[in-house]
């Protein structure tokens, strides 16, 4: 009765993230668009950090319940699952077609940044000086970013909604995605102490997905529309902002545990960013053998989650 219990609520808080996040993106959305920022931008910013709300506010979360280990586990397990699984099926939908910055800047970062994540912490832990690095590498994307939206900048477009109600939008997603994340942690981690499961294997699988899951309904829908630049640049930007605001973040509140499980976890997350890469690098897009070729690298890894 109390596993159903949590679970209950496991599920109630997941909602909530995905309800929170998708009310977010559309009133910060309505917002940059009213100020004629680029698509890809909105993408690679409001988008990414709206969906990559639920996994900022539940590793923030348990950093504070002193959870910790929830926090990598669920941002390398997000990340994998961003590229693998999300523009996987996103890919098979639809071909998607990807913009020369991506292959040239954000996609080769975000490898990068990949990369430092496992270089941090393969001492055992992302110290506070370790948060640090991270919040420099991710003033320095927002800067890019910034730049890149005033060298870029579209016609102001016409909004069905006023800026006031974009506003009340962002608000109301944000209280929704915080409270989400509460009730997510202390579901998640209850049903790990009761079923024996390590942190490590929630954090990866089920705290992860579903905290993907705005990512994954974000990118389909921006797929079906034809909105490939939003599509992508959302799993990039999201992927960025998980490793340096979600970890850097954590770290500057508590050190957070890197498992030395967690070295393999990291290499699969540097592994997918290298799939990624190559498979935008020749021609500049994504379609369905692509989108398989993912989908079947994601179901290599998870049969090695469930033997270890």
């Amino acid at each position: 009765m109390q596993a159903l219990l949590q679970v209950g609520l496991l599920v109630i808080g997941f909602v909530m993230l995905v309800k929170g996040a998708d009310i977010f993106v559309d009133g910060a959305s309505g917002i940059a668009e009213k100020f004629g920022i680029p698509q890809l931008i909105i993408g690679l910013t409001i988008v990414a950090m709206g969906t990559s709300a639920p996994e900022a506010a539940v590793s923030i979360t348990a950093a504070f319940k002193g959870s910790a280990d929830i926090t990598i586990g669920n941002v390398v397990g997000s990340n994998i699952l961003n590229i693998l699984i999300i523009l996987g099926i996103t890919s098979i939908i639809r071909t998607l077609n990807v913009k020369e910055s991506l292959v040239r800047v954000e996609i080769p970062y975000m490898l990068g940044i990949s990369a430092l994540m496992l270089i941090l912490g393969i001492n055992g832990t992302v110290s506070r000086i370790d948060g640090i690095i991270l919040w420099i590498f991710f003033l320095i994307f927002l800067y890019y970013l910034l730049k890149q939206a005033q060298n870029g900048k579209e016609e102001e477009l016409i909004q069905e909604k006023p800026l006031w109600a974009n506003l009340i939008f962002t608000v109301l997603g944000i209280a929704c995605i915080v409270a989400g994340s509460n009730i997510s942690v202390s579901a998640a981690s209850a049903l790990a102490r009761m079923f024996g499961m390590s942190e490590r294997f929630i954090g990866l699988t089920i705290v992860a997905l579903g905290t993907s899951l705005p990512e994954l309904m974000t990118s389909v829908m921006a797929a079906r529309k034809g909105n490939a630049d939003i599509a992508i640049g959302n799993i990039v930007g999201s992927n960025i902002f998980n490793y340096l605001f979600v970890v850097g973040t954590s770290a500057l509140i508590i050190p957070v545990p890197f498992q030395s499980k967690f070295i393999v976890d990291a290499s699969i997350a540097i592994l997918a960013a290298v799939i990624l890469y190559f498979c935008c690098w020749k021609d500049r897009h994504l379609q369905k053998k692509e989108g398989l070729l993912m989908l079947a690298c994601y179901a290599l890894y998870f049969g090695y989650l469930c033997i270890v």
